[in-house]
């Protein structure tokens, strides 16, 4: 039993709504998911400078994502006297740092040290966001409000890349994460001004995980996670190879292509939000069962520019509603332990986003790019199957 059971979400969120404090949480996910970006936009010149293998430099990724899986199933137990308040802020605070490291580092261990700082925020903070949402809004209010905070994925997804890129060739790859820590410390200021207290609520310990897992519905719902995020990590991480040699275009192509990728997210987030509205199993199991569809229809019939531009850009539309899709069925389905179910949900994705990868380059090095999109579209189906028979659902 916790005092979840005493003070509902609903009834703290109706006493006092804080919009600014949702907007203070998109600027953060803006300032943590453009971090984890720039190394895919920078590496070629940070492996210069430091002196070692563009391999060794990419290592910065993996780091990141393994820390951020670690950080998801402990962070709820480690803060859970806390208030969340000052953990937020404290995972704002391993953001800047992070980004300084990384700047002023003169070797691999201190790039490393600087990513692992970056995954314990990012893991942190992923968990942490959907309860938060639960507290800072109404019940009704709680799909727009997670829809507005995962438009700062969209735009570091547009923006992180290309802009790192192009000013890092411009002023170096060091002024670019001094940049993104100042761009850390202005989420910072934001988030102490608009965030308000809040209190921990029950006594998280690891065997929650476990309780949580084994609810109703909830270890299906995982599964389900993990075979969307795998089918589209194995789609995503491989669509340039495919770009370029079934498309048959070069790198401005690709970086159109890509994104107009990016804008479909943004639309899809709020399109998600929209969607939740009228039918929670129809959102969480149509959005799989599309991007299914998209990359078969890839493989089978890809080869002309604006066909194949159209369903990447549809991907990123169904893509867009997928977490916020699933962030609020945290909210719903398991109200009274979200931050446990939320670090159940980032473990899932962060080991989808390793084993979508891994198995992706398999079965390229294998069989091709064709047959990566074939292996993601059977995937997105299973998880489309698995939704509409095993993951249960409730309105707002």
């Amino acid at each position: 039993m916790t005092d979840a059971t005493i003070m509902t979400p609903e009834s703290e969120a109706d006493a006092r709504p804080a919009w600014g404090g949702v907007l203070s949480m998109t600027l953060g996910v803006f300032a943590l998911v453009g971090a984890e970006f720039l190394p895919a936009s920078l590496l070629t010149p940070m492996a210069a400078d430091l002196g070692i293998s563009e391999g060794m430099a990419g290592q910065a990724v993996t780091a990141t994502a393994a820390v951020a899986l670690v950080t998801s199933l402990l962070v709820t137990v480690v803060t859970r006297r806390l208030d969340r308040r000052l953990v937020l802020l404290g995972l704002s605070v391993l953001l800047i740092l992070s980004n300084l490291l990384v700047a002023f580092s003169d070797s691999l261990p201190m790039l490393l040290g600087g990513r692992v700082l970056l995954g314990m925020a990012l893991g942190g903070f992923w968990t942490l966001s959907a309860a938060t949402m639960m507290r800072l809004v109404p019940e009704a209010h709680v799909a727009k409000a997670l829809s507005v905070m995962f438009l700062g994925v969209s735009a570091a997804t547009v923006f992180a890349a290309p802009v790192g890129s192009y000013v890092g060739d411009m002023v170096g790859w060091r002024n670019v994460f001094l940049g993104a820590a100042v761009l850390g410390a202005l989420s910072f200021v934001v988030q102490v001004a608009t965030l308000p207290s809040l209190p921990p609520r029950g006594h998280s310990r690891f065997g929650t995980l476990v309780e949580v897992l084994k609810r109703p519905g909830v270890g299906f719902a995982m599964l389900a996670i993990l075979l969307v995020f795998t089918g589209h990590f194995s789609f995503f991480t491989y669509i340039r190879p495919f770009l370029e040699t079934v498309t048959g275009i070069g790198v401005e192509g690709i970086s159109g292509v890509l994104l107009g990728f990016g804008i479909a997210t943004f639309f899809g987030n709020s399109l998600g939000a929209v969607l939740l509205e009228r039918s929670m199993r129809f959102t969480l199991a149509t959005m799989p069962l599309v991007m299914g569809v998209l990359a078969l229809s890839l493989s089978a019939f890809g080869g002309h520019l604006v066909a194949d531009a159209a369903m990447v850009a549809l991907w990123g539309l169904a893509f867009g509603a997928v977490p916020v899709a699933w962030s609020t069925w945290i909210t719903r389905a398991v109200p009274d332990e979200a931050e446990s179910a939320g670090g159940l949900f980032v473990a899932a994705i962060n080991f989808a986003i390793a084993t979508g990868a891994a198995a992706g380059g398999a079965l390229f090095d294998l069989s091709g790019v064709s047959s990566v999109f074939v292996a993601s579209g059977v995937a997105l189906f299973l998880a489309a199957l698995t939704i509409m028979t095993a993951v249960r659902t409730r309105p707002a």
